[in-house]
């Protein structure tokens, strides 16, 4: 409602404040590929990530682990003046250009940590936190050389082969069952290897067969059993029959899978076999006779067959 009193206006002034908001830092974006952070048990913590600006300078990002949906970058902060616009500047960089966090006493490199929602396209990038002092150049995927190298490794461990066992044996019938089998175990061993502690495992999966008569079979699964001495000259998995006599000697290969640890970190695999040969195993194959005769040998001890 408008009002006049004494022919003249009362004028009401309308005080506006303008409230002047600075926005955080930016820098021209210079990021680049991350590389993953591998801790003790092999999990993937943070990221690695180059500071613009510098020459091979890495800093780890302030990620939260694998469910963290964002990606970080890098700018440089506390420059242009900032140290006297920023208190936090002005408390970090003292410390930071003296080197007092680097092992060598060589000066750090001051940065703003901005994130992006991963996948989103195009990027929106946000100031997440800083200004903070990073030291260092980029670390070694230690992970990554141990798995390039690991397949060499398990080909040189001394995975023992397994033992061959025969029944009947050393001696067999010919035209008779023969069974054979073999005896193997899963081998750990501790090696040291790019200053860490690396577990292989060598575990048994698989058998090839060579009976010593040009008859081969496998890879198998099937490694066989012993059989109880009442059962000897049964057909079993693994058994063989022998059509002709001779010495001969069986051989077996041993067809390990491998895997690995890191400084007792989670159980990653090994590409490909190791295949493991037995000591050979001798056996001779004879023949059976058998003779009809109508002797009494009480009645006549000097006959035939008696």
């Amino acid at each position: 409602m408008n009002r006049k009193s004494s022919g003249s206006w009362k004028l009401t002034l309308l005080l506006c404040i303008a409230i002047v908001v600075i926005p955080g830092p930016t820098f021209a974006s210079d990021s680049g590929e991350t590389e993953g952070n591998w801790n003790s048990t092999g999990i993937d913590t943070s990221k690695w990530v180059p500071i613009p600006g510098t020459d091979n300078r890495y800093g780890q990002s302030p990620a939260t682990g694998t469910g963290d949906h964002f990606d970080y970058e890098a700018r440089l902060a506390c420059t242009d003046g900032d140290s006297t616009i920023f208190p936090a500047c002005a408390a970090v960089m003292p410390a930071c250009s003296a080197g007092d966090g680097d092992a060598d006493g060589n000066p750090g490199t001051a940065v703003y940590w901005y994130r992006s929602e991963r996948g989103k396209s195009p990027a929106v990038w946000y100031y997440y936190s800083g200004p903070e002092c990073v030291y260092g150049e980029k670390p070694r995927a230690l992970l990554a050389e141990i798995a390039a190298q690991i397949a060499s490794e398990f080909q040189r461990t001394p995975v023992a082969g397994a033992t061959i066992g025969s029944q009947p044996g050393p001696h067999t019938l010919r035209g008779k069952e023969t069974n054979v089998y073999a005896e193997a175990s899963t081998q750990t061993f501790n090696i040291t290897l790019l200053g860490q502690q690396v577990t292989i495992t060598a575990t048994p999966v698989a058998y090839t067969w060579d009976y010593g008569d040009g008859t081969v079979w496998g890879p198998t699964p099937v490694h066989g059993a012993p059989l109880h001495k009442e059962r000897i000259g049964e057909q079993t998995q693994t058994s063989h029959i022998y059509t002709e006599t001779g010495r001969l000697s069986i051989n077996l290969t041993t067809h390990f899978d491998g895997s690995y640890t890191v400084n007792g970190g989670p159980s990653l695999p090994i590409p490909g076999q190791g295949n493991i040969a037995s000591p050979t195993l001798g056996l001779t194959v004879w023949r059976a006779e058998t003779n009809l005769y109508a002797d009494n040998c009480f009645q006549n001890p000097q006959g035939v067959g008696c």
